[in-house]
């Protein structure tokens, strides 16, 4: 894989409709051209979000989103675990963390709401945090950027109270 992917990953944005716009639109600013998230999405309005960024993304269905069953098939959001490419790089993505194995090239959980991005082999496991704020006063996303193989993790957090966005590059 030659070229560069940024991959803007976010999850758990829950009821929470304007932390979900912020974060896809701070994704988006830093250049994302794949948007993943990891369920708990809750809301008709949040899949809409993500499509009209006009960028390719993926959902998975969370333990919170019964109400989007019914919208199968009129968006990208599918059963865990799910497993698809980005070019050459294979993803596996899930909410619930159990399916854990390195079968792919990069896995992606969501549900704990506490961000964990690490490397086992050449496999990246990464959980962005929570988009909701709900377990702390934070609003949490992630960046990927894969070049050649190799991962580049920052991990992106606000206070609530705050329009800053700040950085935290994760040494894998």
């Amino acid at each position: 894989m030659g070229k560069k992917l940024k991959i803007g990953v976010l999850s758990d944005s829950h009821m929470k409709t304007d932390l979900h716009q912020e974060a896809i639109d701070h994704l988006c600013a830093l250049g994302a051209e794949y948007l993943l998230h990891a369920g708990d999405i809750m809301r008709e309005e949040h899949l809409q979000m993500l499509v009209d960024t006009g960028l390719p993304y993926a959902c998975v269905y969370g333990n919170n989103d019964t109400s989007l069953i019914s919208l199968h098939g009129q968006y990208n959001i599918f059963k865990e675990p799910h497993y698809f490419k980005i070019e050459d790089l294979k993803i596996k993505m899930m909410h619930m963390p159990y399916y854990m194995s390195a079968d792919a090239d990069m896995v992606v959980s969501g549900h704990t709401h506490i961000f964990d991005a690490s490397l086992l082999n050449s496999t990246l496991f990464i959980n962005p945090g929570e988009v909701c704020a709900r377990e702390k006063a934070l609003s949490e996303c992630a960046l990927v950027v894969v070049e050649e193989g190799s991962f580049e993790v920052s991990h992106y957090f606000r206070k609530l109270n705050t329009l800053l966005w700040i950085k935290r590059e994760i040494e894998l």
